[in-house]
């Protein structure tokens, strides 16, 4: 019965360790800022654009700038930016 139980636990423990990945943080740093882009442009053209278009849209015009400064940031041990640190190109 042991055995079971220390099986049960161990995808608890993998969970929180992918969790705690800077490669999953990154990921969801990026996730975030696609799914407000969508939002703004979905807004400004007055419909849903989806999230695939948003996706591409925000890789050819924002994410380079937006891992630059990502970067940056961490590298002098501040918070990453968010929404309004980096600029948004229209």
């Amino acid at each position: 019965m042991s055995a079971l139980n220390s099986n049960t636990s161990e995808p608890g423990n993998s969970r929180d360790f992918v969790k705690q990945s800077s490669l999953y943080q990154e990921f969801l740093a990026e996730r975030e800022e696609i799914l407000k882009h969508k939002w703004i442009e979905s807004e400004r053209l007055g419909y849903d654009i989806g999230f695939e278009r948003a996706l591409l849209d925000w890789i050819r015009k924002h994410r380079d700038s937006w891992r630059a400064a990502r970067r940056a940031q961490l590298a002098t041990g501040g918070t990453p930016p968010g929404p309004a640190s980096v600029e948004v190109k229209k």
